[in-house]
């Protein structure tokens, strides 16, 4: 789990390093990623953000991520890994954690619609 510091200095320490770990991890997309340009604390609440602020901050992060060519890249990155602070791919933290959920329950559906076809057929060649 990251711990990113309460100072904006290291809070773009903290990020530099974390954008090194995933340049060695990443897929290519990560390069043509239109937020390394982009202030990191743009992307990552600072300690103690008063909700109007955070609000405020994810809404522009969200403007940067909406121009991004590889948006789409960047937020399957954060689904998979997860990632658990920040804007990845246009969506904050909580956004993800919902998508997460609607993937989870959407897959259980799946396996269980399967499940039940399966049985379907079996009772059906017996019969």
């Amino acid at each position: 789990m990251l711990h990113l510091p309460q100072k904006p200095l290291q809070v773009a320490a903290a990020v530099s390093q974390q954008n090194r770990v995933r340049e060695d991890q990443a897929g290519p997309w990560h390069s043509e990623a239109v937020c390394r340009r982009d202030e990191a604390g743009l992307f990552f609440a600072p300690s103690k953000e008063p909700t109007a602020a955070r609000l405020s901050r994810e809404e522009a992060a969200k403007r940067v991520c909406a121009r991004c060519p590889v948006m789409v890249e960047c937020r399957e990155h954060a689904l998979v890994q997860p990632e658990p602070y920040g804007v990845w791919g246009g969506l904050t933290a909580a956004e993800r954690r919902v998508v997460l959920a609607r993937r989870r329950r959407r897959d259980a559906e799946l396996r269980q619609a399967a499940s039940s076809s399966a049985s379907s057929d079996r009772i059906a060649a017996a019969g």
